[in-house]
């Protein structure tokens, strides 16, 4: 099985700084650490990097800091950061970036913005030129107000691909005390998927379920995914390492609190899935995020 991990993350707070980093991970995750989280995998693996949210002022160097380990690392695209709401600046910028070989498409996170943001003129603004220059979109949200901001965008924008980042991060309890996916989370992903420039990441699940998860808890979640999107637009992703961090490491432990086996659990969880449902699982481990970023 070969794998096209859509969702990788790298950073060392030594080069560049993360002010969001805490608990297990405050520290390098480079070319040695994912060499030995996935040393032991046989498999044929590519990764497409995305933006680690350092400072603003760091987004070109976090690109040419990856570019200069992706052939160590099998980095084949980049998803780099970016404001797209800083209007003359946003276009010089990503021009700045559209000249990156590696530069596949951009995220500007918008988890952390109000609800609404993404319907004002200037982010409209900045996403229109990512279209104008065949940049793809990350869109990394939490919450229905959220999903509803990018439903308004690809509606106004069907030139622009976006990716959702992590299923639209939807509540999932954890393996323990596991959650059903809501109604109303539900319904915005079948009405996101109608959209067919839109793709979804089967991605970052484990940390929203704070490090305790199990296959039989997400695959509901996958099932919807597949009914709105397909199965020609799921893509797998790791969140590596947000999401290898541990129940005891969400809980504020330190140190060894990253699952080494995280990787390969993860692919497995939706390889076996997609096998289940007799999915073609190359398109879902492979070739749809090939496809998405033209990598």
């Amino acid at each position: 099985m070969r794998v096209l991990d859509s969702h990788l993350h790298l950073w060392d707070p030594s080069l560049l700084d993360y002010p969001w980093l805490e608990g297990p991970l405050r520290a390098r995750f480079a070319q040695e650490e994912i060499a030995a989280a996935v040393g032991a995998v046989d498999d044929e693996r590519g990764f497409v990097f995305v933006q680690a949210d350092c400072l603003e002022a760091q987004y070109l160097d976090e690109i040419d800091w990856v570019t200069s380990l992706a052939d160590q690392v099998g980095v084949r695209g980049i998803v780099a950061g970016a404001r797209l709401d800083r209007g003359a600046e946003t276009m010089r910028h990503l021009d700045a970036v559209a000249g990156r070989p590696l530069v596949v498409g951009v995220r500007h996170l918008l988890q952390g913005e109000a609800d609404g943001f993404a319907g004002t003129p200037a982010f409209r603004a900045g996403a229109a030129a990512l279209a104008d220059r065949d940049l793809t979109f990350d869109a990394c949200v939490r919450g229905e107000a959220q999903l509803s901001d990018v439903l308004m965008l690809v509606t106004e924008m069907p030139q622009l691909r976006v990716v959702l980042d992590h299923l639209g991060k939807p509540a999932v309890g954890t393996a323990t005390a596991p959650e059903a996916p809501s109604s109303e989370w539900s319904a915005s992903m079948h009405v996101l998927g109608a959209h067919p420039q839109v793709f979804c990441k089967l991605s970052g699940l484990p940390a929203e379920a704070g490090g305790s998860w199990s296959a039989e808890q997400l695959e509901p979640f996958f099932d919807i995914a597949l009914s709105a999107f397909g199965p020609e637009r799921l893509m797998v992703g790791s969140d590596w390492p947000v999401s290898a961090v541990t129940a005891s490491g969400w809980n504020g432990g330190d140190g060894a609190a990253l699952d080494a086996g995280a990787f390969g659990a993860w692919t497995d969880a939706v390889a076996s899935w997609a096998t289940a449902r007799h999915l073609d699982v190359d398109a879902i481990m492979w070739r749809n995020a090939e496809r998405f970023y033209r990598v």
